[in-house]
């Protein structure tokens, strides 16, 4: 038997954390042993790409010993190559040829008897990671390769039922951690700072950053270093979102509302959102109200997302250098993301990526080879998953050949500037009626979800080419603040007459720019 040292840093002590995580633990076995079979449902239909998109980014498998039961929650990677896998069973693993041609990999157990582990990273010889209940500290002071002294850098939020998961982030540029707590039973805050984010310093101090979660999934920087999560559809979330951990937003979930007085230095919102209203009207009433970044039209474009990565892989992921790559449980795909930031306010656009994965998606990550990394698992729970594998590690690899698609979608005063990756048939890329451009939102309510509403189908009134062919300036007669610019390019083709390897891309305004 190995080992174990636990020390704790903050107040609240760790043996009552440990009795709340064991708590947890029970409580989401019975939910286990007790939930009925999960019915097939339609997921609904996909973009119908795999076959063609394996031919610009392959989806190799990784294989997983039998023993190793490889539930993959987050990712990082050790100074000497090797992949780090937290796992939802408290494992962590590091893992030797994953990177491999073809992939040879060899597992080894650094750590084990922890909870949900749904952030990891390495530091300074250590395994930070972040669990249901706390931020922790792995260290191998006699190294023999385990994991021998957990310190608790904090454990200041409350943690007591499987739903409140809490996902953690790499080291920032000061050290901290930042973790997106999930709420209780995914509707209430009944534990302290459920619904916040939050963030841990190096010494182990936890510190309130916004209010307003539902329930997270990843969590770290956008291409400019900003902090952003990602958020799923359900009460108060029409749709799956992006959204900027601004310290003192307030984020859209009103339940957390209850642990501002625990907060020093930020007050409350004076009023809470109406329910069955639009977040065009909300974010004038609660002033501290952050819009989410990027909507990602449910099912079309996400269902589940999950944790995501910047690609700074220097070309050799292919032409989408700094854009955002994230998974979706649910659905079994990748998707990509671009941010800018307009009048002070984050926005962006998705766009479709990959899809064929065999297990649903928890977390990507990009390996020195600038190979994407993926890896999953499914539950017997009531979430349906796309991909059919209990738990799967996989990676997408360039080809080196580069794919006719939407490359980014930027704002302008009068409309859009769309960026190719290769050019486009100016004859085709001119003409107004190339461009199918529709604009929806969605209800801002309790109640779980939204549909699509207060359609409107702006008029392209012109279209400028750029004199290589690869950006496209669109001039529409309106822009529709706080929408889903919905883009459907199914005519446009390549100068080689080429179609586009997906036709749809999606935009949020949130501002409209006061100038270009």
């Amino acid at each position: 038997m190995r080992k174990v040292i636990s020390l704790t840093c903050h107040d609240l002590g760790i043996g009552g954390r440990r009795k709340l995580i064991s708590i947890g633990v029970m409580l989401g076995m019975v939910l286990l042993l007790t939930a009925p079979s999960f019915a097939a449902e339609d997921l609904g239909a996909m973009w119908d790409t795999a076959e063609e998109e394996e031919k610009y980014y392959q989806l190799i498998d990784i294989p997983i010993p039998p023993e190793v039961p490889l539930r993959i929650g987050c990712f990082d990677i050790h100074p000497d190559g090797r992949l780090i896998a937290g796992t939802r069973r408290g494992d962590v693993y590091f893992i030797d040829g994953a990177f491999d041609q073809p992939p040879a990999p060899s597992f080894h157990l650094f750590a084990s008897g922890q909870d949900q582990i749904f952030g990891v990273a390495y530091d300074n010889g250590d395994i930070i990671i972040t669990q249901g209940g706390e931020v922790t500290r792995l260290s191998d002071t006699d190294h023999d390769g385990e994991a021998d002294r957990f310190y608790t850098l904090t454990n200041n939020w409350g943690y007591a039922e499987g739903h409140e998961f809490a996902f953690g982030s790499k080291p920032d540029r000061e050290g901290n951690i930042w973790v997106a707590l999930g709420l209780s039973s995914s509707y209430y805050s009944r534990n302290v700072f459920r619904g916040w984010a939050v963030k841990v310093t190096p010494e182990g101090k936890m510190i309130p950053i916004c209010s307003g979660l539902r329930s997270p999934g990843g969590v770290g920087p956008n291409a400019e270093g900003v902090m952003f999560c990602f958020e799923s559809q359900g009460p108060w979330n029409g749709a799956c979102s992006l959204k900027h951990l601004k310290p003192g937003g307030f984020l859209g979930h009103p339940a957390s509302y209850n642990w501002y007085p625990f907060v020093e230095n930020m007050d409350a919102p004076s009023v809470e959102p109406d329910s069955q209203s639009r977040i065009l009207i909300e974010k004038k009433r609660v002033k501290e109200f952050v819009p989410p970044a990027i909507l990602f039209p449910y099912i079309k474009m996400g269902r589940s997302i999950t944790g995501f990565k910047v690609n700074k892989t220097q070309g050799k992921f292919g032409p989408f250098e700094n854009q955002i790559f994230v998974g979706d449980y649910t659905l079994s795909i990748v998707m990509r993301a671009t941010t800018e930031k307009i009048n002070g306010v984050w926005q962006g656009a998705c766009y479709p990526f990959r899809e064929g994965f065999s297990t649903g998606i928890m977390n990507v990550e990009f390996s020195p080879k600038g190979q994407l990394i993926t890896g999953g698992f499914t539950t017997n729970r009531q979430w349906p998953v796309r991909g059919t594998k209990p738990f799967a590690l996989e990676r997408l690899d360039w080809t080196g050949l580069v794919p006719f698609e939407l490359e980014e979608i930027n704002i302008r005063k009068d409309g859009f500037l769309l960026n190719f990756t290769k050019p486009v048939d100016p004859n085709v890329a001119v003409r107004p009626d190339t461009y199918n451009i529709t604009t929806y939102c969605h209800i801002y309510a309790g109640f779980y979800g939204s549909p699509e509403v207060d359609h409107t189908t702006p008029t392209v009134t012109s279209a400028s080419v750029s004199a290589d062919g690869l950006q496209v300036h669109l001039t529409l007669d309106r822009i529709q603040e706080s929408h889903i610019h919905d883009f459907d390019l199914a005519r446009m083709k390549s100068k080689e007459n080429e179609n586009l390897l997906h036709k749809k891309a999606y935009y949020t305004v949130n501002e409209i720019p006061l100038k270009d």
